[in-house]
């Protein structure tokens, strides 16, 4: 069966870093762009940053653009998410997604359960 299964949230101060990791099983990873999303109490859930699948272009959120480096290692079939001066409103839940390459978006896609961050003093 498809998962996706994220791992490395956690607590972390103001300007620290933090990586977070999704590995994926059950699909043909190469087949996939992925994406990191997150969502923040009381705001919509919003993309950070994706990457086409096998990895060419990666696209950042503006709020992200410089502090954030996503990539992926279609071996491991894993994707990372480096994080580095992390703000506190960064805090959110950080999710997973998987979208066919050769589908129409949203069409044939997967999600991961989420894993917090959280950014405080």
């Amino acid at each position: 069966q498809v998962q996706l299964v994220e791992s490395g949230g956690g607590l972390v101060q103001p300007g620290g870093s933090l990586r977070l990791s999704c590995a994926a099983s059950g699909f043909t990873f190469s087949n996939y762009d992925m994406s990191w999303y997150r969502q923040a109490p009381g705001k919509e859930r919003e993309l950070v940053a994706s990457i086409t699948n096998f990895g060419i272009i990666t696209e950042y959120a503006t709020s992200v653009k410089g502090r954030f480096t996503m990539s992926r290692d279609n071996a491991k079939n894993t994707v990372y998410l480096q994080m580095t001066s992390l703000k506190p409103e960064d805090t959110a839940v950080y999710y997973c997604n998987a979208d066919h390459s050769y589908s129409l978006p949203g069409r044939n896609a997967y999600w991961g359960q989420g894993t917090q961050v959280t950014v405080s003093s």
